[in-house]
């Protein structure tokens, strides 16, 4: 069953969120700081400029770090946040292989209560968790973006359906 309303789409396994401007993808951080339970790993897919960082920006921001304070990990590989929840922001860009983010000890956080974010996680796909959300981000226009969030794994099964309601959708589906 799918319901859509403006610029929101839910189903029991997905949820497509268009942000046509910054404040929107705060709207979503926030949303997702929410309802993510705690040791979840979300993959983050995108084209270069698609808004990946800006989204751990504005999920950090909701946890209480300074959204300026969080930048593109691309050469430090893996940046620890603490605020309200603690945030591991990895970037897997510029790693060679599945062997080198292995070396990272991604393991640890994975296992951790803190929220596991991975920008270019689809060069390591081998090595995520087997349930987590995926975040594909499409560019839209100059500003806008589509966000399509899904559940992989039971464990999250029900995130888009808390997201619906997070953003004040009563009717999404869950």
């Amino acid at each position: 069953m799918n319901s859509t309303y403006g610029n929101i789409t839910s189903s029991q396994s997905l949820f497509v969120f268009a942000a046509r401007e910054e404040r929107d993808t705060f709207r979503l951080g926030a949303a997702l700081a929410a309802v993510l339970p705690p040791g979840t790993t979300v993959a983050l897919l995108g084209t270069l400029g698609a808004g990946k960082t800006r989204l751990v920006q504005a999920i950090a921001a909701a946890c209480g770090i300074p959204a300026d304070k969080v930048t593109s990990p691309t050469f430090v590989l893996c940046q620890p946040y603490e605020g309200t929840r603690t945030l591991y922001h990895l970037d897997a860009y510029r790693l060679k292989d599945d062997d080198e983010f292995l070396e990272l000890g991604p393991e640890e956080y994975f296992e951790s209560d803190g929220l596991t974010l991975i920008e270019w996680a689809d060069r390591v796909e081998a090595c995520l968790p087997p349930e987590r959300l995926e975040i594909r981000i499409e560019v839209v226009g100059e500003f806008s973006r589509e966000l399509r969030i899904a559940a992989i794994g039971a464990r999250y099964a029900g995130i888009p359906a808390a997201l619906g309601r997070a953003l004040g959708e009563s009717s999404a589906s869950g």
